[in-house]
């Protein structure tokens, strides 16, 4: 089975092709609107919805000009149905709908964070159910018993901003532009991060939540305590604010895994890419299997869209209408 992913669901617009049979990606394209928001300090909706028009269907065709496929050889469309923002949601529904009904081909909805946790199981090798999964992302930072396919409970969520957000957050407060995760993980190679002793927010706490804003306060008051801050400083402030994300993520982790009794620990989302967090993990996890997924996949893209339809389409489980859900809970998934 050939199944055409399409994943709109803030402001990358990703398309691929995943082959069943291979057990592999054919084909796939990325866009990326960053720079178009940057001006912004963060995404713009409208901005993100009409940008999404404007390149669905040039990378539609792109890949699977690059697939070598014919259109009428996709046996399924899976596209993001939630969580996200309404109106890219809907343009990415209303594409992958279209092309199924013009081919008389079968659609199914994916929920976008069952696809980062899925991705996973394409790497070899892959991980085996039940595994503890850390999503962390922009808008997402989760752990998750991972008991079985569309079987997910969360043992700790963000009670505030997510790990994503707060990158996002910090670097506007050191006014290194928008987006903050990766001008952050780059300033902070050149800084100290034991020059700020920031909080790490809730391990003191008995259960697995996390809370961000807190640690996002604490360098925003550290970084008015010095009026102009030097390259330098600002390095060290950025350095010692990865350092306590890391450390708590790491806290975490190794608490979820021992209260679970699990021995593999599934990474997803966007923050994933974090060298510096991937390296803490790592080093503070040796006793346990760990699997990241490739780089490019960290960020939200078609393939983990395409992938995770498969499961799907391939049991029949269809979606009946047009229909997108900007707040889903994973808890409500049901594979059957």
């Amino acid at each position: 089975m050939k199944v055409l992913g399409i994943e709109t669901s803030c402001d990358e617009t990703g398309v691929a092709i995943f082959d069943t049979e291979k057990n592999m990606i054919v084909s796939e394209q990325l866009y990326s609107q960053a720079s178009k928001h940057a001006e912004y300090g963060g995404v713009v909706p409208e901005l993100a919805s009409r940008d999404h028009l404007k390149k669905i269907i040039p990378l539609l065709r792109l890949t699977v000009a690059e697939s070598g496929l014919d259109i009428d050889e996709i046996d399924g469309i899976a596209y993001t149905a939630g969580p996200g923002l309404r109106g890219p949601l809907l343009v990415g529904a209303s594409a992958a709908k279209s092309i199924a009904l013009a081919l008389g081909k079968p659609s199914v909805g994916v929920h976008h964070m069952e696809a980062h946790l899925l991705i996973n199981l394409l790497e070899s090798p892959p991980p085996s159910f039940p595994f503890l999964t850390l999503l962390i992302s922009g808008g997402h930072c989760l752990l998750i018993h991972a008991k079985a396919l569309g079987r997910y409970e969360i043992i700790g969520q963000t009670l505030d901003d997510a790990v994503g957000e707060a990158f996002d957050k910090v670097a506007k407060i050191l006014e290194l532009g928008y987006p903050g995760g990766p001008k952050i993980e780059l300033l902070a190679r050149e800084g100290n991060p034991e020059a700020f002793n920031f909080p790490r927010p809730m391990t003191d706490k008995d259960n697995l939540d996390f809370s961000f804003s807190g640690l996002k306060t604490a360098v925003f008051y550290e970084s008015k305590k010095i009026s102009k801050a030097s390259d330098n400083q600002k390095a060290d402030i950025a350095a010692s604010f990865q350092a306590a994300v890391a450390d708590t993520l790491l806290w975490k982790c190794q608490k979820a895994l021992r209260l679970t009794g699990l021995t593999e620990l599934v990474i997803g989302g966007g923050v994933a890419s974090n060298k510096n967090i991937r390296e803490k993990l790592i080093n503070g996890l040796t006793d346990k299997k760990i699997f990241f997924p490739p780089i490019e996949r960290c960020t939200d893209n078609g393939a983990m869209i395409a992938y995770a339809g498969s499961f799907y389409l391939g049991k029949n489980k269809l979606d009946n209408g047009l229909e997108i859900k900007p707040r889903w809970p994973l808890s409500e998934l049901d594979y059957g």
